[in-house]
């Protein structure tokens, strides 16, 4: 049974700066073999990017196990594992690691939808000088659909942009730094005000399509939905049915287009399959989840795992508990 000082990282621990050497340290990032016992693991520091089934195969026989680390701010992915966790074991997320990157793609997909920035591209490659007035993201209004460490770096970003107002909106109100958090209670007054829709929720039984065809239709003609949260946060048929119709093969024309438009990092199913109607959508920009893995993770998650495993070792809690099995 686990000693309580063997820890399993995905990040090479000599990549990882201030390391307790009072700790034994097993490097597995989703091998098929396991680097030692699973059940002498007692701190287990989740693969990123892998998928749910690499992240919970280990799971069943980490018998000895007090702390699961991921290195994403949502813990959907290993969420059906949790309830089979050894009692008291702390689930802890990576707040902190992706809101810079976050922040900056629902920024850039904010613009270049709204400037229509693949409508140029699809111009060049024709070779068609293609010009018009476009949306502006100033005097924009703004909100913000899950106000938590991403909410409140995207409205940082925003800020610089002259918006107009930025609506902040979390599942209960409070006062946060940049000004009042109103609760989701009062979402359905405050959609029909926005030009620009955030969704950085996580996924939770609460927040599975929690937007789904009531709330697209309470948002402004013309107005854009930006989710860099979860794909099944949205019911993609519903924003369908609201984007319009969808071009009847790639290279078919444009399609016709509905009352909203839509950037997604994010979809449901993912991947997006290729014959998939969302994709030919009018007015809808797709990028492959790509808000998290950027040049800006591996320094911060590297900081944070640091930061634990030394606040473990001293025999503080851990930072960051969202769930206790």
């Amino acid at each position: 049974m686990a000693d309580a000082t063997e820890v399993w990282l995905s990040l090479p621990p000599e990549s990882v700066e201030g390391l307790p050497d009072s700790l034994t340290y097993r490097y597995w990032n989703g091998e098929e073999e396991y680097p030692a016992d699973p059940a002498d693991c007692a701190f287990y520091v989740v693969p990123y990017y892998l998928g749910a089934e690499v992240a919970v195969r280990p799971l069943a026989r980490m018998t000895g196990l007090k702390v699961v680390q991921t290195l994403t701010a949502g813990i959907d992915h290993i969420a059906s594992a949790i309830p089979r966790l050894p009692t008291g074991t702390r689930v802890c997320n990576a707040r902190g690691v992706h809101d810079a990157s976050t922040a900056e793609l629902a920024v850039a997909l904010t613009l270049a939808s709204l400037r229509d920035l693949p409508g140029s591209v699809r111009a060049q490659d024709r070779g068609e000088w293609r010009t018009g007035f476009l949306p502006a993201l100033a005097d924009r209004t703004v909100l913000i659909l899950g106000y938590g460490a991403v909410g409140e770096a995207i409205e940082k970003r925003l800020l610089p942009f002259e918006v107009a107002a930025v609506h902040r909106v979390a599942r209960s109100p409070r006062l946060a730094e940049l000004g009042p958090v109103r609760p989701l209670s009062e979402i359905d007054e405050l959609l029909p005000l926005a030009d620009v829709v955030v969704v950085a929720t996580p996924l939770t039984e609460q927040t599975r399509h929690l937007v789904d065809a009531g709330f697209l239709s309470r948002m402004k003609d013309g107005a854009l939905l930006v989710n860099v949260a979860r794909g099944a946060v949205v019911d993609t048929g519903a924003l369908l049915a609201e984007t319009g119709t969808p071009a009847s093969a790639p290279g078919a024309g444009d399609g016709v287009p509905g009352r909203l438009r839509a950037a997604l990092d994010v979809t449901d199913p993912e991947p997006l399959p290729k014959d998939h109607p969302l994709w030919r959508a009018p007015g809808v920009l797709i990028t492959p989840h790509i808000g998290g893995p950027t040049s800006a993770f591996h320094p911060r998650a590297r900081r944070l795992v640091g930061a634990q495993l030394r606040r473990w070792a001293a025999g503080e809690e851990p930072a960051n508990t969202v769930a206790v099995a």
